[in-house]
């Protein structure tokens, strides 16, 4: 069920990794019509609210409250007496750590109704990304979750060390990096065997996830030693060795790689996805927007005019959805081509025809217009219509060719590429690089552009195919690896292997 009008909803986001996002979550999300965030929160979790929505930034950083805690209150209890639906997004769990309690009774008082949506709290999810049970049949059966941050207005600690030194299994001690000497050191001295494991786990469940272990006793020096900083949470207890046996988030193929995804916005997510899942680290440099121009007189004459072509090419994916976006405006569908053949230049674009009832008849092995040319190579020709539906800056090569072998050609702009400015957040965050990606000329063209002599500088080039590979070398970029099949899964597969350590051919 979506938002409802006065309500407000707090909604915990989960750990960081954005698969641990519940389904009400994300339903409730990209219904609301005001969010107010935190930081720590998986960074795709804002990527589906409404265009429309009012998003506010109500983070703490460490050490100092942004936004009073007070103030965050009355903002969710305004919004929804003025009638809107409001969505408390916070990282974990709203009810462990959260001050989702405080919010909930400021609404209760001010007579506001109220969800709680639970999420996955990082007190299990990290330990359990980095291979640690909380509790295990031969090593604790009960876990306690502590916090390593307490209110520093109290008086004194409202942690009774002496219970928890006794506690019969295991510890997990939230926001404790800068007191873990102290934690560790009232443990041992409270009775708490000082030999016993302990693990710190940095930015659990994410990408750039770290683990140190060692006893408690050596836990806080081994952590200083490493530069572990916040978000990260500290477990004691034998449960913790268990990580030597179950580890698993640091076997994935490109655990520990910083790889920059410089597509369009709209196609960056699938692909960046993908490198996530695999364990990368993704930065997001899109170096090009898509802008459809379905709306052009030229794009409305070819789709009324569809049923006279004998052949129909399709040159990328994004032409193929913006064809049919453009037979939808005409409350046209895949009967439109019913009298036409279809060639599209890769595994992509023939994948979004499928989606559309539409299977190509021409695919060639290599994903470059050459490629299409020769499989096109036996179909006769001459005096026949051809529509050749691409973007408006392309090369000539597929048109020529068709045009010396007699057919009569029209080429059609279903959308331009324009420059994507980055932000200089993930400029930044892109200086440390292992893999730049390069999915078109048009993304080299325009990073380079945008980034001038702030391009990652220990980054290997990987292109999806020789087109791109050879704007890079123009624009004075060395290609370390260029995929084997010139599509996306090309390009994933190439970055594994050299990622893998094996060397380009």
């Amino acid at each position: 069920m979506s938002a409802r009008p006065g309500v407000i909803y707090l909604v915990g986001a989960g750990p960081g990794d954005p698969g641990l996002m519940t389904a009400r979550a994300l339903e409730l999300v990209a219904s609301a019509d005001v969010i107010l965030h935190d930081r720590l929160f998986p960074a795709e979790a804002l990527a589906g609210a409404r265009d429309d929505a009012e998003l506010l930034y109500v983070g703490k950083e460490p050490g100092d409250a942004s936004v009073p805690q007070g103030e965050i209150e009355n903002l969710l209890i305004d919004r929804a007496k003025q009638g809107k639906s409001v969505v408390r997004l916070k990282g974990g769990d709203p009810f462990i750590f959260g001050r989702g309690a405080e919010e909930a009774r400021s609404a209760a008082e001010a007579g506001i109704p109220f969800e709680v949506v639970p999420g996955v709290t990082a007190g299990v999810a990290a330990p359990a990304y980095a291979g640690i049970p909380v509790t295990h049949r031969d090593d604790a059966s009960a876990v306690a979750f502590v916090t390593g941050h307490e209110d520093p207005s109290k008086p004194e600690t409202a942690l009774d060390y002496a219970a928890l030194a006794a506690f019969p299994g295991t510890l997990v001690f939230y926001m404790g990096v800068k007191t873990l000497p102290r934690i560790a050191e009232r443990l041992i001295a409270e009775g708490r065997d000082a030999a016993e494991p302990a693990a710190v786990v940095e930015r659990g469940t994410l990408p750039g996830q770290r683990v140190v272990t060692g006893t408690l006793e050596s836990i806080a020096g081994v952590a200083d030693e490493a530069g572990i900083r916040p978000p990260a949470l500290t477990v004691v207890g034998p449960a913790a060795a268990r990580r030597d046996e179950i580890a698993w988030l640091e076997s994935r193929p490109l655990h520990g790689r910083r790889v920059v995804v410089t597509r369009a916005r709209a196609q960056a997510s699938g692909l960046a996805k993908r490198l996530r899942d695999l364990g990368a680290e993704v930065i997001e440099l899109p170096a090009i927007r898509i802008e459809p121009l379905i709306a052009s007189e030229e794009v409305v004459r070819a789709v009324e005019s569809l049923h006279t072509y004998a052949l129909v090419c399709l040159t990328s994916a994004n032409g193929a959805r913006l064809l049919f976006d453009a037979m939808d405006a005409q409350g046209r569908d895949a009967r439109a081509l019913t009298h036409a053949q279809v060639a599209a230049i890769g595994p992509g674009t023939a994948a979004e025809l499928a989606a559309h009832g539409i299977n190509a008849d021409f695919v060639p092995e290599r994903f470059v217009a050459e490629a299409l040319v020769e499989s096109l190579a036996e179909l006769p020709l001459e005096e026949k219509p051809v529509l050749i539906a691409r973007a408006a800056a392309a090369r000539d090569v597929l048109p020529d060719a068709l045009r010396e072998r007699g057919a009569k050609v029209d080429v059609v702009p279903l959308y331009e590429t324009v420059t994507e400015e980055p932000s200089p957040e993930a400029v930044e965050a892109a200086q440390d690089a292992d893999f730049v990606t390069f999915t078109s000329s048009s993304t080299v063209t325009n990073l380079v552009a945008a980034l001038g002599d702030r391009m990652p500088p220990r980054a290997r080039v990987i292109s999806i195919g020789p087109v791109t590979s050879e704007t890079a070398r123009e624009a004075g970029l060395d290609v370390h690896a260029e995929a084997e099949r010139h599509d996306i899964d090309g390009l994933v597969e190439t970055l594994i292997r050299i990622a893998g350590g094996e060397r380009p051919a």
